[in-house]
């Protein structure tokens, strides 16, 4: 049973969006790059896949989400936020000294928070035991979590790849945020990947590539989880750094770096334009 069902999870992305511009800049922090990049996957998870409960953030048969690269904390905490699960005024004490919105995940006094990250490549490991004791009590809920294609530099998780696979854990779900950028430069001149696809298919996960925009073909691939029967699952998901801002797009810069100034309004500027534009499409659509 799906508890929610957003009508428009692409206006959602944005809000994501817009939610995750004013936190990293009023709180000078950094990794705005990283948490456009993965907007639309969250969009998407909580606008209807995910099966949470507000109302009960410790409900037994929730799914569980783990964002394992928890430097883009500000987007999960908008989806919280959004999905009902603290208020706004919460998002705006971000960082701040005494908050409960740490830069990185913590799950210290967050609602919906499963597990504190930002320790790059313990994600994947926390999750598959999540599945595992899943598994072991026979109940019905996914272990869902999201990389970043730079942690998967860190050995831990290709532990975590052959253990999953070894113990058929196919109510676990791997999305790797595969935005080619990590924290200095691209992924390929750090430490290549690829052929990524072929890497994990050769570890048994079942494994689909998807363009990590595109709201209606991710919205079609989760539904269709697990991939197949007896496998985990790993979508690597071909994202832009710092989509929805063209200065920011596939730059590296924007990984540490903070908008202010000029360059916030440009970007929050740029967010109200595509914001308006779909709310024009709509218009037209139910005209």
């Amino acid at each position: 049973m799906i508890l929610y069902q957003h009508n428009d999870t692409r206006a959602l992305a944005i809000r994501l969006r817009k939610h995750a511009l004013r936190m990293t800049s009023r709180a000078k922090s950094s990794h705005v790059g990283s948490a456009f990049s993965m907007a639309d996957i969250i969009a998407v998870l909580y606008g209807g896949v995910l099966q949470v409960d507000p109302s009960q953030p410790q409900w037994e048969q929730r799914d569980r989400f783990i964002l394992s690269k928890g430097h883009a904390g500000s987007c999960l905490y908008a989806a919280l936020m959004e999905r009902g699960f603290f208020s706004e005024e919460v998002l705006d004490t971000y960082y701040a000294n005494g908050s409960i919105l740490s830069g990185h995940v913590s799950h210290k006094g967050v609602p919906g928070v499963e597990f504190s990250t930002g320790s790059l490549g313990h994600g994947l490991g926390v999750a598959t035991g999540m599945a595992m004791a899943g598994k072991m009590k026979g109940a019905d809920h996914r272990v869902v979590c999201v990389l970043s294609d730079g942690e998967c530099d860190e050995g831990s998780n290709w532990e975590a790849l052959l253990f999953a696979a070894h113990h058929k854990l196919d109510n676990l779900v791997a999305i790797i945020d595969y935005n080619k950028i990590q924290s200095l430069a691209s992924v390929a001149e750090t430490l290549a990947l690829e052929p990524l696809a072929d890497k994990l298919r050769a570890m048994n996960w079942a494994v689909r590539e998807v363009d990590g925009h595109d709201h209606v073909a991710m919205k079609a691939l989760f539904d269709s989880l697990p991939l197949e029967e007896g496998r985990p699952s790993v979508i690597i998901a071909h994202t832009t750094k710092g989509k929805g801002v063209s200065f920011m797009e596939d730059t590296v810069l924007w990984h540490y770096r903070t908008a202010q100034g000029d360059e916030f309004e440009a970007a929050m500027a740029e967010l109200d334009a595509i914001e308006a534009a779909l709310t024009n499409d709509r218009s037209n659509i139910d005209a």
